[in-house]
């Protein structure tokens, strides 16, 4: 029998603190997590924070122990994008840092944000030839990197479309097949889904079966098994607002019954929910109970047996 938690682990993005275990997953234990979210280093900066072997086997052993499933989140500064020499540097070296991190404590995933170029022309060719020189940067920066983690056993490297603010390179669904294109749709190289940011690049998953045809579209895109998590956010903006402003479920413009939609569809069976919603590493937050509730009436829609306890 198939239970809930098994099939849609739900947790949250975690403080690491005191450590791995004696904070990220003291923390996840605190919150009831099913799967636990973490930076391993400082996701405002470019320094790269070395492990300490005997925690990270530590880490390692005991989520493997309990069956908890973890990724990490690389720096907010990432930008594969990016026409500054070091930004792009700075930033190949982080994602291929926090790769190495994954495969050292056991984490099955690095979130990757798709990244942005600058251009400052309001000529269409000139915008053309820039996005052109963005995307080249990042098949040369992330390519050999992929291929680095190529094994089955390996951390994904999974990317995150943006809400399209900016001159974003991947905000819509619909933005990830180039982009995907330019990776050669490469086997590691999987799709975080985060409803506030595909919903503020226009996705209609406040209305009935958006969210069902949104992941109809990734598949579609991407084949069956690329789409590895999804970033569980409410939106504090309207429908292709372009704001990357996320609310607690529920109490903004999705609404509760895409997260049931997400849920109960076929694509989704094995995708951990990791919330980024205002509050949602508190003590009180209500998104994780909430959320839990919701996995339930999908799974029921779906007919996938609860369990009672």
């Amino acid at each position: 029998m198939v239970d809930s938690p098994t099939r849609n682990p739900i947790g949250t993005h975690v403080l690491v603190g005191k450590g791995l275990v004696d904070g990220a997953l003291a923390n996840a234990d605190l919150l009831r997590c099913e799967i636990l979210q973490i930076f391993v280093g400082n996701p405002r900066g470019w320094a790269l924070s070395a492990g300490r072997p005997a925690e990270d086997a530590r880490f390692r052993a005991e989520v493997e122990r309990r069956g908890t499933r973890a990724f990490i989140h690389s720096p907010y500064l990432v930008n594969l994008g990016s026409p500054t020499p070091a930004t792009y540097d700075n930033s190949v070296a982080s994602v291929a840092h926090n790769l190495r991190r994954a495969a050292q404590i056991g984490a099955e995933g690095v979130v990757v944000h798709t990244g942005s170029f600058v251009d400052p022309s309001d000529d269409p060719a000139e915008s053309e030839a820039r996005y052109a020189a963005a995307m080249r940067q990042v098949r040369e920066g992330l390519l050999p990197l992929l291929d680095v983690v190529a094994g089955d056993d390996a951390p994904w490297l999974l990317l995150e479309p943006t809400a399209g603010q900016g001159r974003s390179l991947c905000a819509g669904v619909d933005d990830l097949e180039p982009y995907l294109a330019a990776l050669d749709f490469h086997p590691k190289a999987g799709i975080c889904l985060d409803t506030c940011h595909v919903f503020a690049a226009g996705a209609p998953l406040d209305e009935a079966g958006g969210a069902t045809a949104t992941v109809d579209r990734i598949v579609e895109i991407g084949g069956p098994g690329r789409l590895r998590l999804v970033h569980a956010n409410d939106s504090m903006d309207v429908r292709g607002a372009f704001k990357d402003r996320h609310q607690l479920i529920g109490q903004g413009h999705i609404g509760t019954e895409a997260f049931v939609e997400l849920f109960a569809h076929p694509a989704t069976e094995g995708v951990p929910f990791v919330l980024e919603t205002p509050g949602s590493r508190d003590a009180d937050n209500v998104d994780i109970p909430l959320l839990k509730q919701l996995r339930e009436s999908g799974h029921a829609r779906l007919g996938v047996p609860v369990p009672t306890s």
